[in-house]
């Protein structure tokens, strides 16, 4: 069970998270951010806190994703229960706009 103070129930803190997202070239840029803030919004959803966001920008890809060879990047910082992880990543695959992604676990 999550609290309001991000603490879990065996008195220890929540893990921290960083996601990068890779966004489709072809969504416009005022529903970039609403894309982002889907994002946000099912991180403190689930009792989660962010603590940071950043633009990267567009940038060239290795190799082309979906016939683009560009997207607008994101880096999202933020911590949440381990157990919403899966349903954050399944969420970002069905994601139309999102072409690729990436959760990384950060070590206490």
């Amino acid at each position: 069970m999550v609290s309001t103070n991000n603490v879990i129930e065996e008195g220890q803190q929540l893990p921290d998270y960083e996601l990068v997202l890779v966004i489709s070239p072809e969504v416009a840029d005022e529903d970039i951010e609403i894309t982002v803030d889907k994002v946000r919004r099912f991180i403190t959803e689930k009792g989660g806190t962010i603590s940071d966001t950043e633009e990267w920008g567009r940038r060239r890809l290795a190799y082309p994703i979906k016939h683009f060879t560009d997207g607008r990047y994101f880096l999202v910082k933020f911590n949440m229960g381990p157990a919403f992880g899966r349903e954050l990543e399944a969420n970002l695959k069905i994601s139309e706009e999102v072409l690729r992604h990436l959760l990384i676990k950060l070590e206490s």
